[in-house]
């Protein structure tokens, strides 16, 4: 089952929805909302921002950065999480604990997220952490291709199993450069065959059960000169090789990352062109504005499962689940350790 939607994801100023964002919200080339820490507060806040959102546009995807560790969007009335490097540290020693942890990790997040009204974290990582990348780094859930794979296949089936959507990230891996891509265009120089051992395994693995796919703003310039996010032989072999069916986003229009290819309406097309099926144009809105009317008469055609299409739950009564009390407080001690 499909849903017709804009192709354009884009951001909000504050805490509140705007007169002015509830007219840009109803243009049809919008599809969905992302949030960022200037539009949090705490749980509740979200979860009102949220059904203000719906109001205008119900149909909208509405999306978050919520990983844990340095990328924790929302941090009042939810579980503060460990960085998943901080749990993949135990694998080794202890596989099957681990898996669980990952399990009820992602479990824990989707629930929360679903309580505040969202339909989806941008999440899990998927990137192999090699340690030259200071923007990966403990985002990473290791530095084994086939651990990374494990626990991140965990994390998707708790994602699942509280109904939410999982989108993997940064295809075919952001781990083996130095670079930001929020900064500059790193450049990957390594052979097709070298990624396909280490960073697509995770990809690879895990295509058929993730809903979507967010790709790096990183050339791999054995394989193409483009970055993957604008790289229709990037997006074909996750489409064609690796059997992926779910929806690929841009990463944010507005990193430098994108330069590549223009103008922020250029950048739009060429990465709707290449294969996304929606684009991130964030903390710019005259660059927003000029998306929009770029992929004026635009739909994108989006699996339904994207949208939590469950009965929300209420924040509150997440702590009478004996099961939430167990893995909030584990993941809350590893968080400050």
């Amino acid at each position: 089952m499909t849903q017709t939607l804009g192709p354009v994801m884009l951001d909000l100023e504050g805490t509140a929805l705007r007169k002015e964002e509830r007219a840009l919200l109803k243009r049809p080339e919008v599809g969905g909302v992302i949030l960022f820490s200037r539009n949090v507060e705490n749980a509740r806040q979200v979860r009102e921002l949220c059904d203000a959102i719906r109001r205008v546009r119900p149909e909208l995807l509405l999306a978050i950065d919520q990983e844990g560790g340095r990328v924790q969007r929302l941090r009042e009335g939810v579980t503060r999480l460990p960085a998943m490097g901080r749990i993949g540290r135990d694998y080794a020693v202890a596989p099957e604990v681990t898996l669980r942890l990952c399990l009820d990790a992602g479990w824990l997040l989707g629930m929360e997220m679903a309580a505040c009204g969202l339909d989806l974290s941008f999440a899990p990582v998927l990137d192999v952490d090699v340690g030259l990348s200071s923007v990966i780094g403990d985002r990473s859930f290791s530095s084994d291709p086939q651990a990374v794979a494990a626990m991140a296949g965990a994390f998707v089936s708790g994602l699942h199993e509280a109904g939410m959507a999982a989108v993997g990230k940064h295809f075919p891996g952001h781990g083996g450069v130095a670079a930001d891509s929020h900064l500059e265009l790193p450049v990957d120089e390594r052979p097709l065959e070298a990624l396909r051992r280490h960073d697509l395994v995770p990809f690879a693995e895990l295509a058929g059960r993730l809903d979507g796919v967010m790709p790096a703003h990183v050339i791999y310039s054995a394989f193409d000169s483009r970055p993957a996010g604008f790289s229709t032989s990037w997006l074909g072999l996750l489409r064609e090789s690796l059997g992926f069916k779910g929806a690929i986003f841009s990463d944010d229009l507005g990193m430098a990352g994108a330069g590549f290819a223009g103008a922020p309406g250029e950048r739009a097309m060429a990465a709707l062109s290449a294969g996304c099926d929606m684009v991130l144009v964030c903390n710019d809105r005259a660059a927003a504005l000029e998306v929009l009317d770029a992929c004026q008469g635009r739909t994108t055609r989006l699996t339904a499962r994207l949208r939590y299409g469950r009965a929300r739950p209420d924040i509150e009564a997440l702590e009478a689940l004996g099961r939430w009390r167990r893995v909030h407080a584990r993941l809350e001690a590893m968080a400050t350790l």
